[in-house]
């Protein structure tokens, strides 16, 4: 649109987004200051698995035919298979991090019928890409303001830890939030650093 300024360009990534948005801020100098709040990147997840504990090319290859599999059922069943959402009933078992996502996506605070993490989930082979790109292989050449915020008590803390590591400039922070699980980012507006992010947006996109 012709309001749109191309020098004052900012993105607000969470969750996967936030990864996303690493990516972008990679991929365009137009963006001059980006937010990524309780990241995940998807593609490491899904390439070695939680903490890289299926970092290995058999457990990749093992993965690639299963999803592979599933490409040619869902061709020959004319739809897509879902990977189903966030699991319920829930488990007694349950660990803590899946707790947090049903106390979100199964509940008003963020359940809605077109949610795939509150209902059927995404496609299973959706991911299938995610094995093979790395999103973040050039994040150390990000030029532009980068804020990291994430939650130091939420199991995916690590995402942002790492991803942070390997920027660089002085106009790149992390901010962790003492006591704050991943889904506190999403909604838990006593958690949510508001002010932090508008006077960084303030700063970078005079």
């Amino acid at each position: 649109q012709d309001n749109v300024d191309p020098e004052r360009i900012g993105i607000i990534g969470i969750c996967g987004w936030g990864g996303m948005a690493l990516n972008a801020a990679a991929i365009d100098p137009r963006i001059k200051a980006t937010v990524a709040s309780t990241m995940y990147d998807m593609t490491r997840v899904t390439a070695k698995g939680y903490f890289d504990a299926e970092d290995s090319e058999q457990a990749r290859f093992e993965k690639r035919k299963v999803l592979c599999a599933q490409r040619t059922e869902d061709y020959r069943n004319d739809t897509y298979a879902r990977a189903g959402g966030v699991v319920d009933p829930l488990p007694a078992d349950a660990p803590d991090f899946v707790r947090d996502y049903y106390a979100y996506y199964k509940t008003e605070r963020g359940y809605h019928p077109r949610s795939l993490n509150s209902n059927d989930g995404w496609n299973v082979t959706s991911s299938l890409s995610f094995l093979n790109m790395p999103i973040l292989q050039y994040s150390q050449e990000i030029r532009s303001a980068v804020l990291v915020i994430h939650g130091d008590k939420a199991h995916s803390c690590y995402f942002s830890r790492d991803a942070y590591a390997k920027l660089t400039g002085e106009n790149k922070e992390l901010m962790l939030i003492p006591g704050a699980v991943h889904t506190d980012l999403y909604d838990n507006l006593d958690v949510i650093p508001f002010d932090k992010m508008a006077a960084f947006f303030n700063e970078y996109l005079k």
